[in-house]
């Protein structure tokens, strides 16, 4: 989602394209998810179009996010502002978000009329606000480019090597279920937790102090280097994951750290190729990528609430994926339509100004 308030002039359109990627992979997972009947959903489709879903939906979005946080402090800088205030302002960014998250169980519960309990439910914005704070936080502590790249990148290794040990531990069961559903699984309670997932943007944030160029030779070649990389570690990771597991608890495909790392070099390696498929920054897919939020905050509710209900698991594999694309081109039409009210009133909703398709040259202010 695109929610780090990257300044226009900071604004990389094929990490956008990339970003309008990650969208119509989150919606047709939830889709799917939603629509398919039980029968089918022990096909092997559904179970690629769910593994798909853990690669580049969420992840990408949390990646892009820490990107995002450090592409924009770096070009607030190159504006005028001090080293104290573009952290402030990506702080303040991160409780924006974070207060979003309760805002979007706030209106789920209205029309659902779900328990109260899912108000606390921890989902992605959630995870996604604290990670901001704690990058904006170590953006603040280092001192220059190279210590703060270095912050980043070992917050992004001691987060996912962290999660079987917190997720075994006998001392979280006395925290209560609302503080302990942020550092690992509470059933009802959690979809998304700050271990391991908080890691995918802070590693983001890594990799953005190497995108920080606004020459292109240089660009390209650090993109050259993040698929190159990129490949190296999941290679590296699928090599381990042949070894004994070093931790005695762990799940391969939740908790494990080679697993983690596997999905950081996919995720190095889109940025990557995203930049060498030279993605047009004008076209359908960054324009969903610049309303990442907007399609995210509308769209859950159309695929699993009241509106959808009489499709829920009710659907065929092949019908389920026929609405995956006609819901999408409906949602991308609002998202046209969105773009032209905006643009003509220059109004700002929910404290955001969702980007349409033109650039310009002064930082928006977050």
């Amino acid at each position: 989602m695109s929610t780090a308030s990257t300044p226009p002039s900071a604004r990389k359109g094929y990490l956008d394209w990339l970003r309008g990627v990650g969208v119509l992979v989150m919606i047709q997972g939830h889709v799917i998810d939603s629509w398919t009947v039980a029968v089918d959903r022990d096909r092997d489709a559904y179970h690629w179009i769910t593994f798909v879903g853990g690669i580049g939906g969420a992840p990408v979005f949390l990646f892009l996010a820490g990107v995002a946080v450090v592409l924009g402090a770096a070009t607030r800088m190159r504006h005028g502002r001090t080293e104290a205030e573009a952290a402030a302002l990506a702080r303040r960014r991160g409780w924006q978000i974070f207060g979003l998250a309760f805002l979007f169980r706030l209106q789920s519960w209205i029309i659902s009329g779900d328990s109260l309990r899912t108000l606390l439910k921890v989902d992605i914005l959630n995870v996604m606000g604290l990670a901001m704070i704690a990058g904006a936080l170590l953006w603040g502590a280092g001192r220059g480019r190279r210590s703060r790249a270095m912050l980043f990148a070992t917050a992004a290794v001691a987060i996912p090597m962290l999660t079987p040990i917190l997720r075994a531990s006998e001392l979280l069961g006395a925290l209560p279920d609302p503080i302990e559903s942020y550092l690992r699984p509470v059933a009802g309670a959690t979809t998304f937790t700050l271990f391991p997932w908080a890691g995918f943007l802070l590693a983001g944030g890594a990799a953005g102090f190497w995108l920080d160029t606004r020459v292109p030779g240089k660009e390209r070649r650090a993109n050259r280097a993040l698929l190159v990389g990129g490949a190296a570690l999941v290679l590296a990771g699928y090599g381990a994951s042949f070894l004994p597991p070093i931790y005695e608890q762990t799940n391969f495909w939740t908790s494990s750290p080679t697993f983690f790392f596997i999905r950081v070099g996919i995720l190095m390696m889109l940025v990557g190729a995203a930049y060498v498929c030279h993605a047009d920054h004008t076209g359908p897919l960054a324009e969903l990528g610049r309303s990442s939020l907007f399609v995210y905050w509308i769209h859950v509710e159309m695929a699993y609430g009241v509106v959808s209900a009489p499709l829920h698991k009710r659907l065929p594999l092949e019908q389920a994926y026929l609405g995956f694309i006609l819901f999408s081109l409906f949602l991308y039409g609002l998202v046209r339509m969105k773009e032209r009210v905006l643009r003509f009133s220059g109004a700002r909703v929910l404290g955001f100004r969702f980007m349409g398709s033109r650039r310009t040259t002064e930082p928006a202010q977050p």
